[in-house]
């Protein structure tokens, strides 16, 4: 779904979102329910209740850009908690497409800062 694009953020929507909504009732729940920055550069994800649709919803400078994406065959392994919004990486978000929890208990972990080396 981000083929081509390449936003410095990545935020899901956790819980259930009316999948009715457009534009401007997503947008609304970015802005008015977590106070994000609409505009920045960032791609909001939403999904409904049968899990198996994601709306997503990105600021190109000039418009908005609503992408739908619907599963044929299974369900998105999405969070539930209702008053969160998450940030997500890029790996989560792939982990999240392919239908698996952005929370992998046995992800090896990226090292940070200085190894010493014997």
């Amino acid at each position: 779904m981000l083929k081509g694009l390449s936003p410095e953020n990545i935020y899901v929507v956790c819980g259930r979102t009316d999948m009715r909504k457009s534009i401007d009732g997503l947008a609304a729940i970015v802005q008015e329910r977590f106070n994000l920055d609409l505009f920045s550069d960032s791609l909001f994800l939403f999904c409904g209740r049968s899990k198996d649709k994601m709306k997503a919803l990105l600021w190109e400078g000039d418009g908005f850009l609503l992408m739908y994406k619907r599963l044929e065959n299974g369900r998105f392994n999405w969070p539930r908690n209702e008053n969160d919004v998450r940030k997500l990486t890029l790996e989560q978000y792939t982990w999240l497409l392919q239908g698996l929890s952005i929370d992998q208990p046995k992800a090896i972990k990226k090292i940070t800062g200085r190894l010493d080396i014997c």
